[in-house]
Protein backbone atom coordinates (compact mmCIF):
# COMPACT_ATOMS: atom_id res chain seq x y z
CA UNK A 1 0.00 0.00 0.00
CA UNK A 2 1.79 3.45 -1.14
CA UNK A 3 1.45 6.52 1.50
CA UNK A 4 -1.24 7.40 -0.37
CA UNK A 5 -3.53 4.82 -0.15
CA UNK A 6 -2.43 5.17 3.86
CA UNK A 7 -3.52 8.43 4.40
CA UNK A 8 -6.88 7.92 2.53
CA UNK A 9 -7.93 4.45 4.66
CA UNK A 10 -6.79 6.25 8.35
CA UNK A 11 -9.06 9.25 6.94
CA UNK A 12 -11.45 6.83 6.30
CA UNK A 13 -11.63 5.64 9.57
CA UNK A 14 -11.67 8.69 11.05
CA UNK A 15 -14.34 9.84 9.41
CA UNK A 16 -16.72 7.04 10.74
CA UNK A 17 -15.77 3.62 9.34
CA UNK A 18 -15.17 2.49 12.80
CA UNK A 19 -15.39 -1.31 11.49
CA UNK A 20 -12.04 -2.36 10.29
CA UNK A 21 -11.77 -5.54 7.72
CA UNK A 22 -9.63 -8.09 8.20
CA UNK A 23 -7.36 -7.51 4.98
CA UNK A 24 -6.97 -3.50 5.78
CA UNK A 25 -6.10 -4.43 9.42
CA UNK A 26 -3.42 -6.95 7.70
CA UNK A 27 -2.16 -4.50 5.36
CA UNK A 28 -1.79 -1.76 8.63
CA UNK A 29 0.40 -4.45 10.27
CA UNK A 30 2.72 -5.32 7.18
CA UNK A 31 3.34 -1.62 6.96
CA UNK A 32 4.05 -0.85 10.88
CA UNK A 33 6.58 -3.74 10.46
CA UNK A 34 8.26 -1.92 6.77
CA UNK A 35 8.15 1.33 9.32
CA UNK A 36 10.16 -0.31 11.82
CA UNK A 37 12.55 -2.17 10.07
CA UNK A 38 13.09 1.02 8.07
CA UNK A 39 13.14 3.44 11.54
CA UNK A 40 15.72 0.79 12.38
CA UNK A 41 18.15 0.65 9.57
CA UNK A 42 18.30 4.63 9.09
CA UNK A 43 18.81 4.66 13.28
CA UNK A 44 21.61 2.18 12.88
CA UNK A 45 23.51 4.08 9.59
CA UNK A 46 22.97 7.70 11.66
CA UNK A 47 24.57 6.05 14.92
CA UNK A 48 27.36 5.00 12.74
CA UNK A 49 27.76 8.50 10.95
CA UNK A 50 27.25 6.92 7.12
CA UNK A 51 25.49 7.70 4.22
CA UNK A 52 23.14 5.67 2.47
CA UNK A 53 26.24 5.87 -0.49
CA UNK A 54 28.64 4.50 2.47
CA UNK A 55 26.50 2.17 3.89
CA UNK A 56 25.41 0.71 0.09
CA UNK A 57 29.14 0.36 -0.34
CA UNK A 58 29.81 -1.50 2.81
CA UNK A 59 26.59 -4.12 1.79
CA UNK A 60 27.41 -4.49 -1.74
CA UNK A 61 24.21 -2.70 -2.98
CA UNK A 62 22.77 0.55 -4.47
CA UNK A 63 22.07 3.84 -2.85
CA UNK A 64 19.00 3.42 -4.20
CA UNK A 65 18.37 0.23 -2.84
CA UNK A 66 19.17 1.67 0.82
CA UNK A 67 16.80 4.88 0.32
CA UNK A 68 14.13 1.97 -0.44
CA UNK A 69 14.99 0.08 2.45
CA UNK A 70 14.57 3.50 4.62
CA UNK A 71 11.70 4.50 2.57
CA UNK A 72 9.64 1.11 3.49
CA UNK A 73 9.31 0.63 -0.21
CA UNK A 74 11.00 -2.30 -0.07
CA UNK A 75 10.40 -6.08 1.60
CA UNK A 76 14.25 -7.47 2.74
CA UNK A 77 14.75 -10.76 2.09
CA UNK A 78 16.92 -13.45 4.84
CA UNK A 79 20.03 -12.85 2.91
CA UNK A 80 19.77 -9.30 2.62
CA UNK A 81 18.55 -8.99 6.56
CA UNK A 82 21.62 -10.73 7.23
CA UNK A 83 23.95 -7.72 4.88
CA UNK A 84 22.63 -5.20 6.11
CA UNK A 85 23.24 -6.11 9.70
CA UNK A 86 27.00 -7.18 8.97
CA UNK A 87 27.56 -3.35 7.00
CA UNK A 88 25.83 -2.07 9.85
CA UNK A 89 28.26 -3.90 12.63
CA UNK A 90 25.18 -4.97 14.46
CA UNK A 91 22.85 -8.25 15.16
CA UNK A 92 19.55 -7.63 14.16
CA UNK A 93 16.62 -8.41 16.57
CA UNK A 94 13.33 -8.64 15.29
CA UNK A 95 10.44 -9.24 17.97
CA UNK A 96 6.88 -10.13 16.48
CA UNK A 97 3.24 -10.69 18.10
CA UNK A 98 -0.25 -9.65 17.17
CA UNK A 99 0.23 -6.28 18.10
CA UNK A 100 3.44 -4.87 18.62
CA UNK A 101 6.27 -5.31 16.16
CA UNK A 102 10.48 -4.79 17.36
CA UNK A 103 12.84 -4.38 15.32
CA UNK A 104 16.37 -3.20 16.61
CA UNK A 105 19.72 -3.72 15.62
CA UNK A 106 22.35 -4.23 18.25
CA UNK A 107 25.80 -3.32 18.14
CA UNK A 108 28.51 -5.93 18.41
CA UNK A 109 30.78 -5.61 21.14
CA UNK A 110 34.70 -4.34 19.64
CA UNK A 111 36.43 -7.53 19.54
Amino acid sequence: MNHTRWKLARETKAVGDSAESAEAAAERSEIRLAMAFAQAVYDRRKALGLSQAQLAERAGLTQAKISRIEGADAVPTLPLLRRLATALDAALNIALDADHEEVRFVARPAA
